[in-house]
């Protein structure tokens, strides 16, 4: 008896969270301004901490490694997919935004934003960088390594971005069954790629991060191979997909554009039903 009257508050709470109304629509039209933010915000983050490990190794005198400036931005693509990636798909990256638009999982009107907003957030990580220290560390800029050709720079930067975007595309196939496990596999290929790429050619894999610190020290004489590298390197990965999974699926247009929407209020609630609380006390 005691049991069951211990059972009836958890019921009438979980009666009550049914009951509540179903969170916004995030995926109208009316909030893309939300999916920009995220856009611009996430990018501003990775490009703050690829760029400025750079910078503060140079800063530091070495007190931040090679291998430490190179995992960093790994960890961070890894945190910032957790924490957005259902809000506006966390592309951070040109390249990656121009490859679900040609997968066929992202609309191309939308794509411009994207873009814009990527770089927003790009180009205000290598102000903040300048603000607080200088161009020290050449503002953390991608450069091909010390004796290497700008050819084997971009054949790098093309190859990199490929395996970036089989990635990503992926992962993204069945977003809500490996959405997580998304998050590390695309975190631990950004830092695996810059653990043995970097001194060829910063292992970039996105515009964004090499053109905004190029911008603003004023030297652009090598931003090309990190614009165009990318961009073939993404064609090539979607090129891929298709080969290794064919067309674009539902689940994919899902993790390219968000899924923060009122289904996920419905899943909430079915979460609630079936949870086993219910028996426990019994």
């Amino acid at each position: 008896m005691t049991s069951m009257d211990n059972s009836r508050p958890d019921e009438a709470q979980q009666r009550r969270m049914l009951q509540r109304p179903s969170s916004p629509d995030f995926l109208d039209a009316s909030h893309e301004w939300r999916r920009l933010f995220a856009e611009a915000w996430g990018t501003f983050l990775l490009v703050l901490v690829a760029a400025g490990g750079g910078v503060v190794a140079a800063k530091s005198g070495g007190a931040v490694s090679l291998s430490m400036i190179v995992v960093a931005p790994g960890l961070m693509v890894m945190a910032i997919i957790y924490f957005m990636g259902t809000v506006s798909g966390a592309h951070l990256n040109p390249a990656v935004t121009l490859a679900f638009a040609v997968r066929g999982n992202f609309p191309w009107r939308r794509t411009p934003g994207y873009v814009l907003a990527q770089a927003a957030g790009g180009v205000a990580a290598a102000v903040f960088l300048r603000t607080m220290f200088g161009t020290i560390g050449a503002l953390g800029a991608t450069t091909p390594g010390r004796g290497l050709g700008s050819g084997t720079a971009l054949a790098f930067e093309v190859v990199l971005t490929a395996g970036l975007v089989n990635t990503i595309l992926g992962t993204a196939s069945g977003a809500r069954n490996i959405g997580a496990n998304g998050a590390i596999a695309v975190g631990g290929y950004v830092a695996l790629a810059g653990l043995w790429a970097a001194p060829i050619s910063g292992a970039s894999m996105n515009p964004v991060r090499s053109l905004s610190p190029d911008l603003v020290r004023g030297n652009l004489g090598t931003s090309w191979i990190y614009i165009v590298g990318p961009i073939i390197g993404a064609l090539i990965g979607v090129a891929f997909e298709f080969i290794l999974k064919g067309g674009p699926t539902a689940a994919g247009a899902e993790a390219a554009q968000g899924s923060l929407g009122p289904e996920d209020s419905t899943q909430h609630e079915k979460s609630i039903r079936d949870s086993p609380d219910k028996s426990d006390n019994r």
